[in-house]
């Protein structure tokens, strides 16, 4: 008998789906961007300009990141179903 999900576990062990990673790279990088607008705007005394700034810029960025990475994987997926059904054919 075979277990439910057991193609979903496999490829979560194998790394192939990292949700996790990527909102801690999404947060952290938020987080860094916030850290550094915090320390010029203090050093620059121009507070929150370059905080909204950074926070906004690493926020487009990684979403952007994000959607580039999501387009790569859909199109290297869809090829590989195009490719095994010519082959089935």
């Amino acid at each position: 008998m075979k277990m439910l999900f057991t193609s979903a576990r496999a490829s979560r062990a194998s790394g192939s789906d990292d949700n996790l990673g990527r909102g801690m790279d999404t947060a952290l990088t938020v987080l860094a961007f916030l850290g550094i607008g915090l320390l010029v705007d203090t050093w620059l005394g121009t507070r929150p300009i370059f905080t909204i700034g950074l926070v906004v810029f690493a926020a487009v960025g990684t979403f952007v990141r994000m959607k580039l990475v999501y387009d790569a994987t859909m199109s290297r997926l869809e090829s590989e179903r195009r490719e095994s059904a010519r082959r089935a054919a």
